[in-house]
């Protein structure tokens, strides 16, 4: 395709609730266990920002603990605190200033998943020291070595509905684009939301509808926290993958239950209710079905997510209308500049969306070969 013709469907721009992206690859979310005391540092720093001038429509960072007993680990960030709102400003300040990106970030509280180990020593293992109190909507531990969390009562749920409603307003403050609230694999509101995670005999617990209440209360916090203009999308497990759990059909009705709310998209993931489920080794394109049903059946924007690496895989997902935009994890980490790599295998504007800084060999290059053909050369 040459660098005129039309947009290949991944360089098509896309509006989140007015938000304007460039295109339709987004880096997904992923915990780094780099923060300390909760704040980014000069290595999230470099991360999101290498990242963002690799050309990626949209960053989505790292699950962001929402309090201190919030976080997944001790190297978890945080955004709960001044400092850590002024260290994020940082990332997002740098990726307006010097990129076309848009950045929001993951909102999350760990639940019973919660006071482990940085994954890199040991996914879901016990810290060795310093633990603290974990708690869910059922006493029910994830794994026979983790801790049997605390059942919440009326008021630990309004204080964990309180930390994500100051989480949004600290969000805007830090200069983010979006927010992601993070429903999935086996934290908090997956596990509200998820028969195997939720066993409570009250208004919260039981069928579908109850097991929503909570998730949906903090969720209306959210979106009454923030400019009407700034999205706000959601990450759900489409099937927890066990026998028992939710399925397809319930992340529909649960996507549907969303976008009445007034939820921006859903990034449908899978997996996490139970320690023994996959959550990040899906087959290739295997969570694709589950974005196209809530694309089709429940109306919102769909972003797909799950090992998926090509150029030709994307193009394939957003040709058929699976999925509105396309998340990329390992792809990232492999190439910060995955979308430019692609922006010249398809020959479409292979170096316009370069950071201007990174444009000058390019041109040169390109004056030089036309000088050479004019030269017969």
């Amino acid at each position: 395709m040459s660098d005129h013709g039309a947009a290949p469907a991944m360089f098509e721009p896309y509006e989140l609730r007015g938000l304007k992206l460039e295109n339709r690859v987004v880096v997904s979310p992923m915990d780094t266990y780099s923060a300390v005391d909760g704040c980014p540092t000069d290595w999230h720093l470099v991360h999101y920002g290498t990242r963002a001038m690799g050309g990626a429509g949209f960053i989505v960072a790292e699950g962001t603990g929402v309090s201190g007993t919030g976080r997944i680990t001790p190297g978890c960030a945080g955004l709960y605190r001044d400092e850590q709102v002024a260290a994020w400003r940082r990332v997002t300040d740098f990726v307006h200033e010097h990129t076309r990106a848009k950045i929001g970030i993951q909102i999350c509280h760990s639940g019973r998943r919660g006071s482990t180990k940085r994954m890199f020593h040991g996914q879901d293992d016990p810290l060795p020291e310093g633990n603290w109190e974990i708690i869910a909507p059922s006493p029910i531990a994830y794994g026979a070595d983790n801790q049997v969390p605390t059942q919440m009562d009326r008021a630990m749920m309004d204080e964990v509905h309180e930390d994500f409603r100051r989480a949004a307003v600290n969000a805007v403050t830090a200069g983010f684009d979006a927010i992601e609230y993070h429903c999935a694999h086996g934290y908090l509101m997956s596990s509200f939301l998820s028969p195997i995670g939720n066993q409570r005999n009250d208004e919260y617990g039981g069928e579908l509808s109850g097991r929503l209440r909570y998730p949906l209360e903090v969720f209306d916090s959210i979106r009454a926290s923030v400019p009407d203009e700034f999205p706000v999308g959601v990450r759900i497990s489409s099937s927890d993958l066990v026998e028992g759990g939710n399925t397809d059909d319930d992340a529909v009705e649960i996507a549907k239950a969303l976008k009445a709310h007034d939820a921006d998209y859903i990034a449908s993931s899978s997996g996490g209710a139970a320690k023994w489920t996959p959550i990040a080794r899906p087959a290739p394109l295997g969570y694709v079905p589950y974005a196209r049903r809530i694309k089709h059946e429940a109306g919102i924007a769909s972003i797909c997510v799950g090992n998926i690496n090509t150029v030709e895989e994307v193009t394939g997902i957003l040709e058929r209308d699976d999925a509105d935009l396309v998340a990329l994890g390992r792809q990232h980490l492999r190439d910060p500049y995955w979308m430019l790599h692609a922006a010249q295998q398809l020959e479409y504007r292979p170096f316009d969306i370069w950071p201007i800084q990174y444009t000058t060999v390019p041109r040169q290059d390109r004056i030089w070969k036309r000088d050479r053909q004019a030269a017969g050369g």
